[in-house]
């Protein structure tokens, strides 16, 4: 379906679109509603040219008369019965204002009118194309009514009598259809061809009311192809009955094709003449005085038919004008030409007989419109002179008068006048981006953020799985976490010159999983204490000359065989025996009497194995020769601070370590930093529990 509104604003031209404006202001102050109907909106909705208007009001449309005249309208004729008023608008727009009315036929062709509403209105009409309606009220602007369904009709290109006894009640619609048929191409519906046929075969022409027949000759005038149509009406023999002495014979053929030339060049150069008056002089120029007088008499719109009679006189004036001073430039004789009465200039481009007139028109129609071509448009847009800018239309004109008088010839004189209304160039752009640095920066602050976050994560996730693996309750789960977490602390703090960058407790945990994984697998059936003394048995090294003698260790008590999961829980052992102590070795820019260090040292001195002996350093609390044994309390889920100042001290805590799936190979230097610290943390362990079980024999 068709968007009316935008068919009204865009189908018509701005001509029509202004006589529409003030048909609507003028019922609007007179309290009316008015419509859009008939002809006008069959052929804006099929997209046949739209030649007149055809408006509707409720009310009395002769009240209109003098607001319409007021608003520019020249009045051509009314009809009192029909109240409907004839008139010409600014631009050579024809428009016929009628009141919404029923009809009724008392006796056949001569209809009694009675006011009624829109719809009833409708349903009074001839066809059903014709029979719709447009609202070009305020509230319904673009409303179709269309109560006899005309659309289907007009999309079949069918004509539809409204009545089934049209053709009866008012012959003049058997002229109107053999008129549509001609102009549009349309065919009777079946039902309305068979009536149209009985209707011709009755003779119910000759009923035809003198109104009617009035208002069909002269519409003969007013079609876009007058000897057509005449011709059309000529062979059916409704001539014989509208006006017999007119034939088309009487027609001017050869003045008819050189018109719709000169129309069609006035048309290009935005000229728009009404051709109605030159045409019926043309189609009636072989008509006898006498019979073209009485012909004139009939028409409706008399007010047509002065214009029609004056037309000559009116083309003669514009000659001597287009000759004179007026129009001594060519810019002139174009404002002239443009301005001007379009019937009469229409009707002077064809029968004026002057070289002079004859030449200016050949330059308006062929020779200047060439100089638009030349219009700097490039130049325009590189000087920032854009459609958008205010005046661009006027500046187009002005332009195109220079061209056409010859006083821009070269760009420089182009340039030369545009410079005025060419704007300032627009500022520099306001760069707001940030510096790459920054961007930079604030990247390398998220992926830290990122790898925090994963890092907590992790260390949330080994938590869990370790706690799932205690037997006894979360309490002794988180307590056993607080154990493991000290050892990688309390080694990072004794080497801080092996260590590059921090290393979390799951780091730590990996690297002594990684390097016990490649160490060969202890001895089925023993326990985690024997099989700790034995890997110390065999990682231990001969001692350096000038070192103290290594402590042979005690015997050690029998231990059952440990279950294939290691115990959870650890001892923490205070060590007091200064017999023990080992004196430390001292090295270089390292830290004194680390083992890890001496051992490193021992490496790179004297044997090429690596060193792997370990001296602890004696504790302060050697010189008073006590030995304390004391279990750890098991603490609650936070960190005691007893745990705290356990670590402080230089104990050690240790976790049985738990076997894990083989993981990705470090790097060279992670391996030996993890190694390292395993061994320290192996050997410190298997001290303690020597210690230990000899504290206990003892006792």
């Amino acid at each position: 379906m068709p968007d009316y509104i935008y068919l009204l604003e865009n189908r018509l031209s701005p001509s029509q679109q202004g006589a529409l404006q003030m048909i609507r202001e003028a019922a609007r102050e007179a309290g009316m509603t008015v419509f859009l109907t008939g002809g006008a909106v069959r052929d804006l909705t099929s997209g046949s040219p739209v030649r007149d208007l055809d408006v509707s009001v409720q009310g009395n449309a002769l009240e209109l008369k003098t607001k319409l005249q007021e608003a520019g309208a020249v009045l051509w004729g009314e009809h009192e019965p029909s109240q409907t008023l004839f008139a010409r608008f600014p631009g050579s727009v024809r428009a016929e204002i009628s009141s919404t009315r029923r009809e009724e036929f008392p006796t056949l062709g001569k209809p009694v009118y009675s006011p009624g509403s829109i719809l009833e209105d409708l349903r009074r009409r001839d066809f059903t194309a014709n029979a719709m309606a447009l609202s070009l009220n305020e509230g319904s602007y673009g409303l179709l009514m269309d109560p006899l369904n005309g659309v289907a009709d007009l999309e079949a290109r069918l004509l539809r009598l409204v009545s089934n006894y049209g053709f009866l009640e008012d012959p003049v619609r058997l002229i109107r259809a053999s008129r549509f048929q001609a102009r549009l191409g349309w065919e009777l519906e079946e039902k309305t061809k068979a009536r149209f046929e009985n209707a011709k075969e009755e003779n119910v022409i000759a009923q035809l009311s003198p109104y009617a027949q009035g208002y069909e000759v002269e519409e003969i005038v007013h079609e876009e192809d007058g000897l057509k149509i005449l011709k059309v009406l000529e062979e059916q023999g409704w001539m014989k009955s509208l006006f017999p002495a007119w034939t088309s014979a009487k027609a001017d053929t050869d003045l008819l094709a050189s018109m719709r030339e000169v129309l069609v060049h006035l048309q290009m150069q935005g000229v728009n003449p009404d051709p109605s008056a030159a045409q019926a002089q043309l189609l009636t120029s072989k008509l006898a005085p006498k019979d073209l007088t009485t012909l004139k008499q009939m028409f409706v719109r008399q007010g047509f038919v002065r214009e029609w009679e004056t037309q000559e006189e009116r083309a003669k004036e514009l000659g001597k004008r287009l000759t004179g001073k007026e129009a001594a430039t060519p810019s002139a004789a174009w404002k002239l030409l443009t301005s001007v009465d379009p019937e009469a200039l229409l009707w002077l481009g064809l029968t004026s007989k002057t070289a002079a007139v004859q030449a200016r028109l050949k330059d308006f129609f062929s020779v200047w419109p060439e100089a638009r071509q030349k219009i700097p448009y490039a130049l325009m847009q590189e000087m920032r002179i854009v459609p958008e800018l205010e005046g661009y239309q006027e500046l187009v004109k002005n332009i195109f008068f220079e061209l056409i008088d010859g006083r821009l010839s070269t760009e420089e004189e182009m340039r030369l006048f545009l410079e005025p209304y060419s704007p300032p160039a627009p500022p520099p752009p306001v760069s707001i981006r940030r510096t790459r640095s920054k961007k930079s920066a604030e990247k390398s602050r998220e992926l830290r953020d990122e790898d925090d976050e994963e890092l907590v994560e992790g260390r949330a996730a080994g938590d869990d799985d370790e706690g799932d693996e205690d037997v006894d309750s979360d309490e002794e789960s988180e307590t056993a976490d607080e154990r493991a977490e000290l050892i990688p602390r309390s080694v990072l703090r004794s080497v801080p010159q092996l260590v590059d960058e921090p290393v979390t407790l799951q780091q730590s945990t990996e690297r002594s999983a990684d390097h016990e994984s490649s160490a060969p697998a202890p001895k089925q059936g023993l326990s985690g204490t024997a099989r700790i003394d034995e890997t110390l048995k065999k990682t231990e090294s001969p001692v350096r000359p000038g070192a103290a003698a290594p402590v042979k260790d005690e015997p050690k008590p029998e231990v059952k065989p440990a279950s294939k999961t290691p115990t959870k829980h650890a001892t923490a052992i205070k060590h007091a025996d200064t017999t023990e102590a080992k004196p430390a070795v001292h090295s270089p820019g390292k830290a004194a009497g680390h083992p890890v260090l001496k051992a490193q040292a021992h490496k790179s001195t004297s044997s090429p194995a690596p060193t792997k002996s370990l001296a602890k350093p004696a504790p302060k609390s050697a010189a008073k020769g006590a030995v304390k044994s004391k279990p750890i309390a098991k603490p609650s889920g936070k960190k005691s601070s007893a745990v705290k100042k356990a670590a402080t001290k230089g104990k050690v805590l240790i976790k049985p370590k738990v076997a894990k799936p083989p993981v990705k190979a470090k790097p060279a230097a992670d391996r030996v930093g993890s190694a390292a610290k395993s061994r320290a943390a192996g050997k410190v362990s298997a001290k303690s529990s020597a210690k230990s079980a000899l504290a206990r024999k003892k006792r």
